[in-house]
């Protein structure tokens, strides 16, 4: 199952949420991305996940145009921003 996580910077929330989905299922294909990504993954996103023992330290933002021309089971969006400014994504 292939799994496209979206929100506008690609910092925190989608982030964690790859985190959690990658950790319960590792059989998972999890990516996220921002419409707008930010320069770093936030700090406190990936010392609270450690909190719960996993591990987002080298994650990076990443654009979702490097994803358009993917075919996606889900895409999940995790702000209203990037839910309003999503672009065309095929999903099966």
């Amino acid at each position: 199952m292939k799994i496209l996580v979206l929100c506008t910077g690609n910092r925190c929330r989608s982030q964690m949420v790859q985190g959690v989905l990658e950790y319960l299922n590792p059989l998972l294909e999890v990516h996220s991305a921002g419409v707008k990504p930010a320069d770093a993954v936030h700090p406190l996103a990936i010392s609270v996940m450690k909190e719960v023992g996993i591990d987002i330290s080298l994650h990076y933002p990443k654009s979702v145009n490097q994803y358009l021309d993917q075919s996606w089971d889900y895409v999940l969006t995790v702000c209203g921003s990037a839910k309003e400014s999503c672009p065309f994504l095929l999903v099966r």
